[in-house]
């Protein structure tokens, strides 16, 4: 019983969260600092790293100028990537290509998604944050992206709504963020509009510390844009802290050479490669 009033009271505190009007509320950090160049346009994501010759098609005609790289994270779909590497990264920046580095970690205890339900955080969600803001760090400088640069934490789709599950990932959340930025890299999240994205918000309204800098938000079907997400504030993480993923699992082709992506309109920091 004493769960469920916890339970009840989180929903009601929720739902009283998102009906504040919320045109003065506080960016949940300064801009930005001067390290990393922003992009703004196009950019898609895409579970293996593709070949140089492949970015070097689509570079000529795709309107794509920015690329999503899995570069590590124990929940990381295509773990064997074939082309990525130190070399790949220094070849996509010399071909123009800005990049954008993803970190699929530990997920969500509540995650809705079977294919991530083995990868849990566990009972002590800040030291396993602090872990894998680690190694979030450790690889992404033998990549050669340089701290400055902004690194995504994917955290898939869950239950906000569930106080405990939700407790637990923020906790885990904060504590890869804090991390991350003490070494000197931008803590990003990637995750859906409708769960990882609206808890951060609803933590930001409640003032919570230690959120990540930059929301790359999911949410599919609806037109591209950086600015009208409905779960943000529009002060939220802004100016140049937005990515949209507006479609995925689509196929394209350039040049000849056949992707299927995730498209993204991105506003927000890029990788800088040394």
């Amino acid at each position: 019983m004493h769960r469920r009033r916890k339970i009840i009271g989180y929903l009601v505190a929720l739902m009283a969260a998102l009906a504040q009007v919320v045109a003065q509320a506080v960016p949940v950090t300064a801009a930005p600092a001067a390290g990393p160049s922003i992009y703004r346009g196009r950019g898609f994501d895409t579970c293996q790293a593709p070949p140089l010759t492949t970015l070097s098609a689509w570079g000529a005609s795709s309107g794509y100028g920015a690329v999503g790289v899995y570069y590590g994270g124990r929940a990381r779909a295509c773990p064997n990537q074939k082309y990525l590497s130190k070399r790949w990264l220094t070849g996509a920046r010399d071909l123009g290509w800005r990049i954008l580095p993803v970190f699929v970690g530990s997920q969500s205890p509540c995650v809705r998604a079977s294919s991530k339900a083995g990868y849990p955080i566990g009972d002590d969600p800040d030291g396993q944050g602090t872990d894998e803001g680690r190694d979030a760090v450790r690889s992404a400088s033998a990549l050669g992206i340089a701290s400055g640069s902004p690194l995504y934490l994917d955290m898939e789709a869950y239950d906000y709504a569930d106080y405990d599950c939700a407790d637990i990932t923020l906790s885990f959340i904060q504590s890869w963020t804090r991390t991350v930025s003490r070494h000197g890299y931008l803590p990003g999240l990637y995750s859906s509009a409708e769960s990882g994205v609206r808890h951060m918000e609803l933590a930001r309204r409640a003032g919570v510390g230690h959120l990540p800098e930059i929301l790359w938000f999911a949410r599919w079907r609806v037109p591209a844009s950086t600015e009208s997400e409905q779960v943000l504030a529009a002060s939220a993480w802004h100016p140049h802290r937005r990515i949209h993923q507006y479609a995925g699992n689509v196929t394209e082709t350039y040049g000849g050479r056949k992707l299927t992506i995730d498209r993204n309109l991105v506003d927000a920091p890029v990788a800088v490669i040394q």
